[in-house]
C-alpha cells in the first residue's frame, strides 16, 4: 500500500470519531470477516486480538507471537479498500519505533493499545503509560505516519476488583493523560452503565470508544456523546456457536447439507 493512500485512510478513520454519531465496529479477525464486516456497509474495519488469536490457534492476552499478529493484520488490511484499526494489546513489548515500523508495514490506519501490563498482569503506571504513548505518536510522526490511536483504559476490568463507579476518577485521569500524550480516542472497556459512560465521556475530554457488549443501544450511546462503539470478539464468538449448531445437525440427522 503506498504511502498517500495509507495517510488518507488514517486521515479518514480519525474524521469518524465524531461525539454524539459513533463509529460502529463490527470487530473482524481473518480477511473474510473483514470483506463480510465492508460488504456489510461498514467504513472502517477494525480487529479483535483475542479473534486473531483464536483463529491463530493462540489465547488472547498477547500470547500469539506479535510477528504472527502482524501478518494477520497485514492479510486483512490488503483485504480491503477501506481503513484497518487493529487490536495490538499492549505493543507486544516492543519499543516504540519498533511498533510504529511494525504498524506501518501491515498498513493500518489505525490501533488499539492497552495500559494492561501482561508480563506483571496488572496495569502500567498511569505515567508511564503515558510517556509511552507520547512516545509512539513522536515515533509515527517522524514517519509521516497518521496512525490513529485508540489508547484502552483497563481499570474497569473485573480482574482489578471493585465496582465500576469506584474506579471512575482513576479512569478518567488515565483517559485525560493518555489523549495528552497523543491519543485520537479512549477506550474505558467493560465500562457499561449508561450513567457512568455518561460521566466518563464529560470528563474525558476526548472521543470515546464503548464496547458494546451489556452497554446501552447503539442509540443512547450516542446521545451521552460516545464516538466510537466496539464489538470485540462477540461476532466470532456467534459465529461459532452457530458453526457448532450445524455441524450437530450433520452428525445427528444425516444432513447432506448445512
Amino acid at each position: 500500500m503506498g504511502v498517500v493512500i495509507l495517510q488518507e485512510r488514517c486521515n479518514r478513520l480519525r474524521a469518524l470519531h465524531i461525539p454524539g454519531t459513533p463509529l460502529v465496529l463490527p470487530n473482524a479477525w481473518d480477511a473474510a470477516s473483514a470483506r463480510a464486516v465492508v460488504a456489510g456497509g461498514f467504513p472502517v474495519v477494525a480487529t479483535t486480538s483475542g479473534g486473531v488469536a483464536e483463529a491463530l490457534g493462540y489465547e488472547d492476552g498477547e500470547r500469539a507471537p506479535a510477528a504472527e499478529m502482524f501478518a494477520a493484520a497485514a492479510r486483512i488490511a490488503r483485504s480491503v479498500d477501506v481503513p484497518v484499526s487493529v487490536d495490538a494489546e499492549s505493543g507486544y513489548g516492543l519499543p516504540p519505533d519498533e511498533l510504529v515500523a511494525a504498524l506501518l508495514d501491515a498498513g493500518v490506519a489505525g490501533c488499539n493499545l492497552e495500559d494492561t501490563d501482561h508480563k506483571s498482569g496488572g496495569l502500567t503506571q498511569r505515567d508511564r503509560y503515558a510517556d509511552r504513548l507520547a512516545a509512539i505518536r513522536r515515533a509515527a510522526t517522524a514517519q509521516g505516519y497518521g496512525l490513529v490511536i485508540n489508547a484502552r483504559v483497563d481499570v474497569f476490568l473485573a480482574d482489578y476488583g471493585a465496582r465500576p463507579v469506584e474506579h471512575l476518577d482513576e479512569g478518567i485521569a488515565r483517559a485525560r493523560a493518555y489523549l495528552d500524550a497523543g491519543a485520537d480516542c479512549v477506550y474505558p472497556i467493560f465500562l457499561h452503565d449508561e450513567r457512568t459512560i455518561a460521566k466518563f465521556v464529560e470528563a474525558a475530554g476526548g472521543p470515546v470508544n464503548i464496547l458494546a457488549w451489556q452497554a446501552p443501544p447503539v442509540s443512547r450511546l450516542a446521545e451521552v456523546g460516545v464516538a466510537r462503539v466496539s464489538y470485540g470478539s462477540a461476532i466470532q464468538h456467534r459465529l461459532l456457536q452457530d458453526l457448532a449448531t450445524i455441524l450437530a445437525e450433520i452428525r445427528d440427522y444425516d444432513s447432506a447439507h448445512p
